[in-house]
Protein backbone atom coordinates (compact mmCIF):
# COMPACT_ATOMS: atom_id res chain seq x y z
CA UNK A 1 0.00 0.00 0.00
CA UNK A 2 2.87 2.38 0.77
CA UNK A 3 4.27 1.81 -2.70
CA UNK A 4 0.90 2.49 -4.36
CA UNK A 5 0.44 5.61 -2.23
CA UNK A 6 3.81 6.88 -3.41
CA UNK A 7 3.72 5.90 -7.08
CA UNK A 8 0.01 5.50 -7.82
CA UNK A 9 -1.41 2.52 -9.65
CA UNK A 10 0.23 3.54 -12.91
CA UNK A 11 3.64 3.40 -11.27
CA UNK A 12 3.04 0.13 -9.48
CA UNK A 13 4.42 -3.21 -10.65
CA UNK A 14 5.33 -6.54 -9.09
CA UNK A 15 8.90 -5.74 -10.06
CA UNK A 16 8.86 -2.49 -8.06
CA UNK A 17 7.24 -4.26 -5.12
CA UNK A 18 9.83 -7.03 -5.24
CA UNK A 19 12.62 -4.44 -5.23
CA UNK A 20 11.07 -2.81 -2.16
CA UNK A 21 10.86 -6.21 -0.44
CA UNK A 22 14.30 -7.32 -1.65
CA UNK A 23 12.97 -10.47 -3.28
CA UNK A 24 12.28 -11.88 -6.74
CA UNK A 25 9.12 -10.68 -8.49
CA UNK A 26 8.08 -14.24 -9.33
CA UNK A 27 8.03 -15.17 -5.63
CA UNK A 28 5.16 -12.70 -5.08
CA UNK A 29 2.93 -14.69 -7.38
CA UNK A 30 2.98 -17.49 -4.79
CA UNK A 31 0.93 -15.20 -2.53
CA UNK A 32 -0.99 -13.18 -5.11
CA UNK A 33 -1.51 -14.86 -8.51
CA UNK A 34 -2.26 -11.52 -10.20
CA UNK A 35 -2.45 -7.78 -9.64
CA UNK A 36 -6.20 -8.18 -9.27
CA UNK A 37 -5.67 -10.48 -6.28
CA UNK A 38 -3.17 -8.08 -4.72
CA UNK A 39 -5.35 -5.03 -5.29
CA UNK A 40 -8.30 -6.88 -3.76
CA UNK A 41 -6.16 -7.35 -0.67
CA UNK A 42 -5.50 -3.60 -0.67
CA UNK A 43 -9.27 -3.04 -0.85
CA UNK A 44 -9.44 -5.15 2.30
CA UNK A 45 -6.98 -2.79 3.99
CA UNK A 46 -9.15 0.20 3.08
CA UNK A 47 -12.24 -1.55 4.45
CA UNK A 48 -10.45 -2.33 7.72
CA UNK A 49 -9.34 1.31 8.00
CA UNK A 50 -12.93 2.56 7.53
CA UNK A 51 -14.81 0.91 10.38
CA UNK A 52 -18.55 1.07 10.91
CA UNK A 53 -19.17 3.08 14.10
CA UNK A 54 -20.52 0.88 16.90
CA UNK A 55 -24.21 0.69 17.62
CA UNK A 56 -25.53 2.80 20.45
CA UNK A 57 -24.94 6.26 19.01
CA UNK A 58 -27.75 7.99 17.06
CA UNK A 59 -27.94 6.87 13.43
CA UNK A 60 -27.10 10.33 12.07
CA UNK A 61 -23.95 10.60 14.18
CA UNK A 62 -22.87 7.13 13.08
CA UNK A 63 -23.30 7.96 9.39
CA UNK A 64 -21.46 11.26 9.82
CA UNK A 65 -18.55 9.57 11.60
CA UNK A 66 -18.39 6.80 9.00
CA UNK A 67 -18.29 9.30 6.12
CA UNK A 68 -15.56 11.29 7.86
CA UNK A 69 -13.62 8.05 8.31
CA UNK A 70 -14.00 7.23 4.60
CA UNK A 71 -12.61 10.67 3.74
CA UNK A 72 -9.60 10.03 5.99
CA UNK A 73 -8.98 6.67 4.31
CA UNK A 74 -8.95 8.47 0.95
CA UNK A 75 -6.47 11.07 2.21
CA UNK A 76 -4.21 8.35 3.61
CA UNK A 77 -4.23 6.42 0.32
CA UNK A 78 -4.39 8.94 -2.54
CA UNK A 79 -2.77 6.47 -4.91
CA UNK A 80 -5.42 3.83 -4.31
CA UNK A 81 -8.65 5.65 -3.54
CA UNK A 82 -9.91 5.67 -7.13
CA UNK A 83 -9.56 1.88 -7.30
CA UNK A 84 -11.21 1.42 -3.90
CA UNK A 85 -14.05 3.79 -4.80
CA UNK A 86 -14.80 1.99 -8.06
CA UNK A 87 -14.20 -1.59 -6.86
CA UNK A 88 -17.52 -3.43 -6.98
CA UNK A 89 -17.25 -4.79 -3.40
CA UNK A 90 -18.84 -8.03 -4.60
CA UNK A 91 -16.58 -10.34 -2.61
CA UNK A 92 -17.58 -11.56 0.86
CA UNK A 93 -15.71 -8.83 2.74
CA UNK A 94 -17.10 -6.13 0.46
CA UNK A 95 -20.66 -7.38 0.73
CA UNK A 96 -20.38 -7.49 4.53
CA UNK A 97 -19.06 -3.91 4.48
CA UNK A 98 -21.98 -2.74 2.33
CA UNK A 99 -24.45 -4.68 4.48
CA UNK A 100 -23.18 -2.89 7.57
CA UNK A 101 -23.40 0.52 5.86
CA UNK A 102 -26.96 -0.05 4.66
CA UNK A 103 -27.93 -1.43 8.08
CA UNK A 104 -26.52 1.65 9.76
CA UNK A 105 -28.54 3.88 7.42
CA UNK A 106 -31.69 1.76 7.83
CA UNK A 107 -31.61 2.59 11.55
CA UNK A 108 -33.07 5.93 10.43
CA UNK A 109 -36.36 4.13 9.83
CA UNK A 110 -36.17 4.53 6.08
CA UNK A 111 -36.50 1.52 3.81
CA UNK A 112 -37.05 0.52 0.22
CA UNK A 113 -36.68 3.22 -2.40
CA UNK A 114 -36.24 6.04 0.12
CA UNK A 115 -33.30 4.23 1.75
CA UNK A 116 -31.80 3.45 -1.64
CA UNK A 117 -32.04 7.10 -2.73
CA UNK A 118 -30.27 8.39 0.38
CA UNK A 119 -27.67 5.63 0.29
CA UNK A 120 -26.86 6.50 -3.31
CA UNK A 121 -26.87 10.27 -2.84
CA UNK A 122 -24.58 10.14 0.18
CA UNK A 123 -22.33 7.58 -1.52
CA UNK A 124 -22.00 9.79 -4.60
CA UNK A 125 -21.19 12.85 -2.52
CA UNK A 126 -18.71 11.23 -0.15
CA UNK A 127 -16.93 9.28 -2.87
CA UNK A 128 -16.65 12.29 -5.16
CA UNK A 129 -15.48 14.61 -2.40
CA UNK A 130 -12.94 12.09 -1.13
CA UNK A 131 -11.49 11.46 -4.60
CA UNK A 132 -11.36 15.19 -5.33
CA UNK A 133 -9.50 15.96 -2.12
CA UNK A 134 -7.12 13.03 -2.41
CA UNK A 135 -6.22 13.21 -6.08
CA UNK A 136 -8.65 15.33 -8.03
CA UNK A 137 -9.28 18.76 -9.41
CA UNK A 138 -6.35 20.68 -7.92
CA UNK A 139 -3.94 18.01 -9.16
CA UNK A 140 -5.66 17.34 -12.47
CA UNK A 141 -4.60 18.28 -15.97
CA UNK A 142 -4.36 21.98 -16.73
CA UNK A 143 -4.98 24.13 -19.79
CA UNK A 144 -1.98 24.70 -22.04
CA UNK A 145 -2.44 28.45 -21.59
CA UNK A 146 -4.20 29.04 -18.24
CA UNK A 147 -5.71 32.43 -17.49
CA UNK A 148 -3.30 34.53 -15.43
CA UNK A 149 -4.33 35.74 -11.98
CA UNK A 150 -4.71 39.43 -12.87
CA UNK A 151 -6.90 38.73 -15.89
CA UNK A 152 -8.91 36.14 -13.96
CA UNK A 153 -9.68 38.71 -11.26
CA UNK A 154 -10.73 41.26 -13.89
CA UNK A 155 -12.70 39.02 -16.27
CA UNK A 156 -13.97 36.30 -13.94
CA UNK A 157 -14.65 38.05 -10.61
CA UNK A 158 -17.34 35.63 -9.39
CA UNK A 159 -14.97 32.67 -9.68
CA UNK A 160 -12.00 34.42 -8.10
CA UNK A 161 -14.13 35.79 -5.24
CA UNK A 162 -14.85 32.30 -3.95
CA UNK A 163 -11.63 30.63 -5.08
CA UNK A 164 -9.86 31.17 -1.78
CA UNK A 165 -12.39 28.96 -0.03
CA UNK A 166 -11.48 25.95 -2.16
CA UNK A 167 -8.04 25.67 -0.58
CA UNK A 168 -6.94 22.75 1.54
CA UNK A 169 -7.58 24.67 4.77
CA UNK A 170 -11.29 24.70 3.94
CA UNK A 171 -11.67 21.10 2.72
CA UNK A 172 -12.94 19.61 5.94
CA UNK A 173 -15.48 22.38 6.57
CA UNK A 174 -16.75 22.11 2.98
CA UNK A 175 -17.01 18.33 3.22
CA UNK A 176 -18.95 18.51 6.48
CA UNK A 177 -21.21 21.28 5.13
CA UNK A 178 -22.28 19.18 2.14
CA UNK A 179 -22.67 16.03 4.23
CA UNK A 180 -24.87 17.85 6.75
CA UNK A 181 -27.13 19.13 3.96
CA UNK A 182 -27.69 15.54 2.82
CA UNK A 183 -28.19 14.27 6.36
CA UNK A 184 -30.68 17.08 7.08
CA UNK A 185 -32.79 15.88 4.17
CA UNK A 186 -32.44 12.26 5.23
CA UNK A 187 -33.49 13.15 8.77
CA UNK A 188 -36.51 15.09 7.47
CA UNK A 189 -37.56 12.17 5.27
CA UNK A 190 -37.13 9.76 8.18
CA UNK A 191 -39.30 11.97 10.40
CA UNK A 192 -41.95 12.16 7.69
CA UNK A 193 -41.92 8.38 7.35
CA UNK A 194 -42.32 7.90 11.10
CA UNK A 195 -45.16 10.41 11.14
CA UNK A 196 -47.05 8.74 8.30
CA UNK A 197 -46.69 5.23 9.75
CA UNK A 198 -47.91 6.33 13.18
CA UNK A 199 -51.25 7.59 11.81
Amino acid sequence: MALVDEAGLDGFSFRNLAARLNCQAMSLYHYYPSKAHLFEALVGICISETPIPPEGAPWRARIFDFCASYRQTALRHPGFILYFATFRLNNAAGMAFLEDIVGMMAASGLGGQALALHFRAISYYVTGAAIDEAMGYAKGPSAVDPVAGERARADFPAITAIGAYFGKDHHRAMFEHGLNILLDRMEADAASTRSSTSR
